[in-house]
């Protein structure tokens, strides 16, 4: 299993799974674009690379995550394959995706919250839990 959704009163919330950063970081990104469009609406190909740094891992991801809510709202980009490489202090991803219309929106994300956000590593794998502001 990728990620689950979590029941939330008034926002998504998610916990994603890796067995290692790389796998947790495609695995969180699935999750924010399965929450918030519909892939079936998703025609043509394009390539968007995203670069974030941080000296901590769950600050790396709160701005990985960042950067695709800045790529969704502002050039309504959704990924389809997301590859993630992640050196020292850096997150290197190259997102296959495409320009979206509003139809294919499932809901309005607003915010990647810092409300219980945090990684947890446990028994050799790693577990992400993630809520965003609709």
């Amino acid at each position: 299993m990728r990620y689950r959704f979590i029941d939330h009163t008034a926002d998504i919330a998610f916990e994603a799974y890796g067995k290692n950063l790389e796998e947790l970081f495609e695995n969180s990104a699935y999750a924010f674009y399965d929450a918030f469009i519909d892939k079936k609406k998703l025609k043509g190909s394009e390539k968007r690379i995203i670069e974030v740094e941080a000296d901590e891992e769950d600050l790396m991801l709160y701005r990985f995550l960042n950067e695709l809510l800045f790529l969704f709202e502002t050039q309504f980009f959704a990924g389809k394959a997301i590859k993630v490489k992640i050196t020292d202090k850096k997150v290197f991803a190259e997102i296959q995706g495409c320009k979206f219309d509003r139809s294919a929106v499932k809901v309005e994300p607003k915010a990647i919250t810092m409300h219980k956000f945090g990684i947890r590593r446990e028994g050799g794998k790693l577990t992400a839990f993630v809520v965003v502001d609709i």
